[in-house]
């Protein structure tokens, strides 16, 4: 791709690595017209590449990139169009944190390294710079690519990744990415997969709850008399209609009226009662 200013000016090394300050080199640094031919660059690239893949909208951009802590590795041919330069194409990745699924289908929550975007040419395209271009990715990340996870490959990318690195048997996730065989075995001592917990069911109650002790209460509530806790309306309403039976009552009850004898001679005591208040004196007490 031609550009109608010196592309060796802005990029000076075969292939330049941009993030979100959109600078290459310290000569860009330096000077804000530069930057403004990066910023050019990339818009054009992320166009192309995104009418490549028939999609709507460009998924990648400066003002995208400058957003993002994506990092693009852009290649160049710096002896082609008369010694000015050609931009040849470019990989953007990025760490995305997904919810996948292993073979198993358990959800593994993961941050890997992911492909957002991979373009070159169409007339530069089977000339070998796509496999140079990911193989300098690859060892600036120190990676192998069965442990990344690709953002809706193409047919064509597809075909690349099985052809230059055996990736061909891919693991069914429910979102946009592919990950292959491998990524959750090897994954595990180089990255932080975790199991996600299944949710827990609905209505379950915690020990010793705010629900728990006021289902306590309300049971406390609805206790028979004599073991209703003290002033609850149970116990109230069970004391007043045994209150006939009962020879003592708390302080705050109405005193006894007294029941004269029935027979001279005859005490309180003695009373035929007296068995059955014994009864209900010894049940009080406990």
């Amino acid at each position: 791709m031609e550009f109608p200013f010196d592309i060796n000016q802005i990029f000076s090394e075969r292939v330049s690595i941009l993030d979100q300050t959109l600078v290459a080199g310290r000569r860009s640094a330096e000077r804000p017209d530069l930057q403004g031919h990066i910023a050019t660059v990339i818009d054009e690239l992320g166009r192309a590449s995104a009418k490549a893949q028939q999609l709507t909208a460009p998924i990648t951009s400066a003002s995208k990139l400058q957003s993002q802590r994506h990092q693009l590795y852009l290649l160049k041919d710096g002896e082609s169009s008369g010694g000015r330069g050609v931009v040849v194409g470019f990989l953007k990745v990025g760490y995305k944190k997904l919810f996948l699924l292993d073979r198993g289908g358990v959800h593994i929550e993961a941050e890997p390294l992911c492909v957002l975007d991979f373009y070159i040419t169409e007339n530069l395209q089977r000339h070998g710079y796509g496999l140079e271009l990911f193989d300098f990715m690859l060892q600036h990340k120190n990676l192998e690519p069965m442990l990344m996870a690709y953002d809706r490959p193409s047919p064509k990318f597809l075909s690349f990744l099985a052809k230059h690195y055996s990736l061909t048997q891919s693991v069914p996730q429910v979102n946009n990415f592919v990950v292959f065989e491998g990524f959750f075995f090897f994954n595990r001592s180089v990255a932080q997969l975790r199991k996600v917990p299944l949710k827990k069911p609905d209505g379950e109650i915690k020990p010793y709850s705010l629900m728990e002790r006021e289902v306590v209460r309300q049971e406390q509530r609805t206790l028979p008399w004599p073991f209703a806790p003290p002033h609850s309306p149970q116990r109230l309403v069970s004391s007043q209609c045994s209150h006939s039976l009962s020879m003592r009552s708390s302080p705050s009850r109405a005193p006894p009226q007294v029941v004269p004898p029935s027979c001279p001679g005859c005490s309180r005591n003695q009373s035929p009662q007296s068995p059955l208040i014994d009864r209900y004196r010894e049940r009080r007490s406990r």
